[in-house]
Order: structure tokens, then C-alpha cells, then sequence
């Protein structure tokens, strides 16, 4: 396998399907279905375990997370994801594919995609549409269960991909870096709930929706678009940046759309609306539905 094919943060699913024929699944190439849904619209393991790509193991984002913290998928310890991703044969070495069924095309992958790189994994990529388009193409599917045979994973947590409350409250005043909220624009605003939170946003925050990147069919749009989407909302990706959302998971979205720009150190505020809502002083919430009352 090229190590051009290595260092992509996309594959194709045309990539994926030849590489899945010719057998090169196993301990240098691990498929990973990173699939989450809310428990009363959709049960994701057990539509991993009814229909899934061939080999591809099930990377459950309620068990790779630090379970200690009143927070959604917060991250997990160094040792915890090392202990987890080991478990479904991932070592130092191997490439991962990660992918999801969301019908946006992509949603949780780009989480996953982000953990790996946290704990220091260079060697990971997105499958560009997910097994949405995966099937729609006529993709071979599978309902057996393969059991990855367990390696060694080194975790060491890459600071510098992310950002804690402390940080973001600093950040505030003294902007050192440019925030990016990659929710809905009516909870961006404040004028719409925030799956039960109310809604706003950080102080200095620019809203790009994450499916703003994503075209019709569920595809990463192109680098020149992604680029102008950047451009139109004043994001300066030559500058830091930090992408946050409502629990640390459509903000991955947003490091991964600045790094198919070149931009490999967009940090993410793992915990998100959902800590700042609950920890930052009111002055710190900026709400239009406050405002207007």
C-alpha cells in the first residue's frame, strides 16, 4: 500500500472496496464503524452487527470515553483509548478507516478520525461519504462479525489538538486563537434549544454549520470550496484555530475540513456547549433570545 494512501485524511469508497477484495484487512489496515445515534431513533451496534463493510469492526463511542465526566464522549485516558483501540487490533502501524451510517453521509467518523489523532495516530482517514453512499454504490455488505486479533497500541495525548474550559475562557479576552462553532445556526444564535440546553455560543465565536461541508450526497466537498467557505466567514486558516460544537463531535467536522486545506492543528473543545453552558459566568453566553426579552 502507497504511503500516499496512508497519509489521506479521506479514501474513497472505491479505494476501500479494493483494498476490502483483496483481503488487505487485518493488522495493517483496520475498518472501524464509529456509528452513534440517539437510543430511541437508532440502535448502532445492532445495525453494525445486521449489516456492515466486510471486516470492519465496531468502534463504540459510549465505551471509548472518559465515563468519569458529566460531559458527553468526553476523551478517555491515554491508557483507556490504548487499552480500547488495541482491543479491535489497531497498533501503532496500521491504517485506520473510520466510518459511519448517519444519513448526513458523515457524522461521528470525523470524532473517531480526531481521537486517533489526539493520542498521536497519523495513520488515519475518513471514508469520503460513508456507508451510506458505501451501499448506494453497491459496496459488498456482511452481517459476520470478524474478531480482530488484539495488538499494542501507544497512546501519548496531542495537547495542542485540545482545548479545555480554562483555555477557552482565557481565549476570550485575550483571543489568541479563532473559534469556530459547527452547529445549526439557530443555536448558534441562541433561538432554537439545544437538545434541551439553551442555546448561543462562546464570545467571538463564527458559526459554520458542519454540513455546510458536505455536498447533496453526503460527500466532502471540494478543497476549493472548503477553502472559500473559510474565506467567506473571515477564518484565517494560516492562524489558530479551535472548532466547538454542542458535545466535541460536528466540530471534528471542522478540523477535518481545515486539515484537506493543509491546516493539521486545529484544536477541538472536547467539552463543548454542553460544559460552557453549564460552567461559563451568564456575561460569557451570548444569546440573541436573551436579548430580544
Amino acid at each position: 500500500m502507497a504511503r500516499q494512501g496512508l497519509s489521506r485524511a479521506l479514501v474513497t469508497a472505491s479505494w476501500l472496496a479494493g483494498a476490502v477484495g483483496a483481503g488487505r484487512v487485518g493488522a495493517g489496515l483496520r475498518v472501524l464503524d464509529a456509528s452513534w445515534y440517539p437510543p430511541k431513533e437508532r440502535n448502532a451496534r445492532q445495525e453494525f452487527k445486521e449489516r456492515h463493510i466486510p471486516g470492519a469492526s465496531f468502534f463504540d463511542i459510549e465505551e471509548c470515553r472518559d465515563k468519569s465526566s458529566p460531559y458527553d464522549f468526553m476523551l478517555p485516558s491515554e491508557s483507556h483509548f490504548a487499552d480500547y483501540v488495541g482491543g479491535l487490533g489497531v497498533s501503532n502501524d496500521t491504517h485506520v478507516v473510520v466510518y459511519d451510517g448517519d444519513e448526513v453521509g458523515t457524522f461521528y467518523a470525523p470524532r473517531a478520525w480526531w481521537m486517533f489523532r489526539a493520542f498521536g495516530h497519523k495513520e488515519v482517514s475518513v471514508l469520503n461519504g460513508g456507508f451510506k453512499n458505501w451501499v448506494k454504490e453497491g459496496y459488498p455488505v456482511t452481517a459476520e462479525v470478524t474478531q480482530p486479533t488484539p495488538a499494542v497500541f501507544k497512546a501519548r495525548l496531542n495537547r495542542a489538538l485540545v482545548k479545555t474550559f480554562e483555555e477557552m475562557v482565557q481565549n476570550v479576552s485575550s483571543l489568541k486563537f479563532q473559534v469556530v462553532d459547527s452547529r445549526p445556526e439557530g443555536r448558534f444564535r441562541g433561538t432554537e434549544l439545544d437538545q434541551g440546553l439553551e442555546s448561543g455560543h462562546i464570545p467571538g465565536a463564527v458559526n459554520i454549520p458542519f454540513h455546510s461541508f458536505l455536498s447533496e450526497t453526503g460527500h466532502e466537498k471540494s478543497i476549493e470550496e472548503i477553502q472559500e467557505i473559510f474565506r467567506e466567514k473571515k477564518v484565517d486558516l494560516s492562524k489558530p484555530l479551535t472548532a466547538t460544537c454542542r458535545k466535541g463531535v460536528t466540530a471534528c467536522q471542522i478540523a477535518l475540513a481545515a486539515f484537506l486545506c493543509g491546516k493539521r492543528d486545529v484544536s477541538v473543545y472536547d467539552g463543548s456547549w454542553s460544559e460552557w453552558f453549564h460552567r461559563a459566568p451568564p456575561h460569557y453566553k451570548v444569546s440573541e433570545l436573551k436579548r430580544s426579552k
